[in-house]
């Protein structure tokens, strides 16, 4: 009688551990989760920066080359019209 007690209390202590474990373990579980989810959101803000000062950058790129080609063209049909005129 008293090994079936301490049986009983035994498995009683065990399974009031692993039901603590659990609750542990849901818990490093939900700020894992919720650690990298802000990670993922972090990295997709810095990652939003990046493309916008990238596509600015290119803009004032393709602005400037804009810019520079009329200016060629705008010089080479001054010449053209200079030296059909003489």
């Amino acid at each position: 009688m008293k090994k079936i007690v301490l049986s009983l209390a035994l498995m009683a202590v065990l399974v009031s551990c692993k039901n603590e474990t659990q609750e542990k373990l849901e818990a490093a579980k939900e700020a894992v989760t919720e650690e990298m989810k802000e990670g993922i959101d972090s990295a997709k803000v810095r990652a939003e920066k990046k493309l916008d000062s990238l596509r600015e950058k290119t803009k004032a790129t393709i602005d400037s080359a804009k810019i520079k080609s009329a200016e060629k063209m705008e010089a080479t049909a001054k010449k053209l019209k200079e030296s059909v005129t003489k």
